[in-house]
């Protein structure tokens, strides 16, 4: 079994990777990090930096839980999640979510929405703790 992380880099992705994490402690398995991005410009704020992915790895190997990276480039990136997904005996899907306003939602859509209906076992939906 694996726990599958669907990572962006956005206020509640910290979070998300927490609850990833303790999740794979928990069940004592992998996690896979999947940083999607749609690959419309040189340099895509979807994808995590090398600093922050390098951090994810050490907390991972910290807790002695093994962790993958997959960085795929598509223009659905909610399918792309699920398409990692299906490559390994995923137990669980985690990801951040953050508030958006009716009309962000209705003109982009909602990869999260996606992920959660489409998802062939269950998700896990984490907001940052709020602002203290």
């Amino acid at each position: 079994m694996t726990v599958v992380l669907a990572h962006t880099p956005h206020a509640s992705a910290g979070a998300a990777f927490g609850s990833a994490l303790e999740q794979a402690v928990f069940r004592d398995t992998d996690l896979v990090l999947v940083n999607a991005a749609k690959g419309e410009a040189l340099v895509d704020p979807k994808y995590a930096t090398d600093a922050a992915l390098t951090e994810f790895s050490q907390r991972a190997s910290g807790r002695g839980v093994g962790l993958t990276i997959e960085r795929p480039v598509d223009a659905d990136i909610a399918a792309a999640v699920l398409t990692v997904a299906g490559r390994y005996d995923t137990d669980l899907i985690v990801l951040g979510v953050r508030h958006r306003s009716t009309v962000g939602k209705f003109l982009l859509g909602s990869v999260a929405q996606r992920i959660i209906l489409d998802a062939d076992c269950p998700v896990l939906a984490v907001k940052s703790p709020p602002a203290g």
